[in-house]
């Protein structure tokens, strides 16, 4: 017997999981489906995790509008969903004539987008970041921007839509979508699913998703960022966001204080293909030489991991948010590059009430809970209480990760919750076991065991990340 859903959502990233919390307050039967083994597995894993204040954008553009509305959501749904969010604020540099005059205008922007700013001088730049170059002549300040914990904060919306009712299906890539009497008949690798309307938050594959279902006027062209990440014992550089002017290809190397205490810089910007996650030497010290524009002092031997990740640029040169030309009920979110992740809890709130809202009956749910189960985090407790834990139950004393002082129990807590993970790096996004200056190198072997222990799988079908990513290839002895 099929099961004909409400909604269907294709792609479980910011966007996806967002809009399906959203959902999951009315009384309807949603689905969500990626193609990856977890939610949060592409962009959203492999960003900036900037909340921007909303300067930058073209005044009256869907990024000026739902970069502010977004902003002013974040405080409160990162304690709904148990969130670090830190609201640094932002300093946009400059350092000459010319740049200061730009700098003005940005203000001007800002003003029309309603984004507070101030222009500092130079005594007044230094005396909040001494370690800025000091050929400064001026910045942008910009209190309301803010960081996040981006894994953290996908997964645990995504959990909080599932606790709310909405199911998540993983491996489950989109084939073909046929419209029919009933709504849509969407074809899978694992079979049919149907639903009366379809969203399509797919990304950097939105184009190829929508071309499915409708004609289309726009296309994505990734964007490929690289990136370094410094290990969170980097000496201090600096408390705010740095920005050097924003250009035609976006805001620039920045360099990011993240939550967790280590600083994030990037990313570079050139247009890819949709699968390319490669880093190559060239790119990244573009990448360092622009950063020490910036900061000179960075000491780039803290480096732990370089990275990449994609940016689902539209060819509209702005977030496409709105119905498909030939059928309302498929609707499309896509062309969500940078701010993405600031706007995506507007643009979620926007969907479900400006276009959902008109095309089903939506009954609010009795029993809607905002909030996330709380997670257990022992570094975060002082040491009675994390004594008193550990008579209790002497897995949270069994050390997992060392870098970041990660314990058994709480990797074991990860499995009870209602998105587990599936892979090493599925644990790593949740608890950061393997987020350290070894990169895993201590703790991985011990969560392959403990993978392979609960799922009942051998060793060597554990996944790092996606189907496919193995990394045994075969046990050299048995285990004893």
């Amino acid at each position: 017997m099929k099961t004909q859903y409400d909604i269907l959502i294709i792609g479980a990233g910011v966007i996806g999981t967002l809009i399906a919390r959203e959902l999951s307050r009315y009384d309807l039967n949603v689905v969500i489906v990626d193609k990856s083994n977890d939610a949060g597995n592409a962009t959203s894993s492999a960003n900036s995790a900037i909340i921007h204040s909303g300067y930058d954008p073209e005044p009256g553009s869907n990024k000026a509008k739902f970069n502010l509305a977004g902003n002013h959501m974040f405080p409160l749904l990162a304690k709904q969903l148990n969130v670090t969010f830190k609201q640094f604020g932002s300093l946009t540099l400059a350092f000459d004539d010319e740049q200061v005059a730009t700098l003005t205008q940005l203000a001007e922007r800002a003003k029309q987008n309603c984004v507070p700013v101030q222009i500092l001088n130079r005594d007044e730049v230094l005396k909040m970041e001494p370690a800025i170059n000091q050929t400064v002549k001026a910045a942008l300040y910009a209190p309301t921007a803010g960081v996040i914990n981006p894994f953290n904060f996908v997964i645990h919306a995504m959990e909080n839509a599932i606790d709310n009712g909405v199911t998540f299906l993983r491996n489950h890539e989109v084939l073909k979508i046929e419209k029919n009497v009933d709504g849509y008949l969407i074809t899978t690798n694992c079979g049919p699913l149907f639903a009366n309307i379809v969203i399509n938050a797919a990304g950097v594959h939105a184009d190829v998703v929508a071309a499915m279902a409708t004609k289309i006027d726009w296309k994505i062209t990734p964007r490929k960022g690289e990136y370094y990440l410094l290990d969170h014992d980097t000496p201090h550089l600096t408390k705010h966001t740095l920005f050097p002017l924003p250009s035609s290809k976006g805001k620039g190397v920045l360099i990011t204080p993240m939550p967790s205490g280590n600083y994030l810089i990037g990313p570079s910007s050139e247009f890819t293909n949709s699968e390319d996650l490669s880093t190559d030497a060239k790119t990244l010290q573009k990448v360092k030489d622009d950063a020490q524009q910036l900061v000179p002092s960075i000491p780039f031997t803290q480096t732990i991991r370089v990275f990449s990740g994609l940016r689902a640029s539209s060819t509209r040169g702005d977030f496409i948010v709105e119905y498909s030309e030939s059928d309302q009920h498929f609707i499309n979110v896509a062309g969500i590059d940078s701010p993405g992740f600031a706007a995506a809890p507007a643009i979620a709130r926007y969907v479900v009430e400006e276009l959902v809202r008109p095309l089903i009956e939506l009954n609010d749910k009795i029993n809607f809970n905002p909030y996330v189960q709380k997670y257990l985090r022992l570094p975060k407790l002082d040491g009675e209480t994390r004594n008193k834990l550990i008579k209790t139950n002497p897995e949270y004393g069994l050390m997992i990760c060392n870098c970041e002082k990660i314990s058994l129990g709480e990797i074991k807590d990860l499995f009870k919750r209602s998105c587990p993970p599936h892979s090493i790096k599925g644990i790593k996004r949740r608890v950061r076991a393997g987020f350290g200056r070894c990169q895993g190198a201590f703790c991985q072997p011990k969560i392959v065991l403990l993978l392979a222990e609960h799922y009942g799988l051998k060793p060597e079908e554990v996944l790092l990340d996606d189907e496919g990513s193995y990394i045994i290839d075969h046990m050299v002895k048995e285990k004893r």
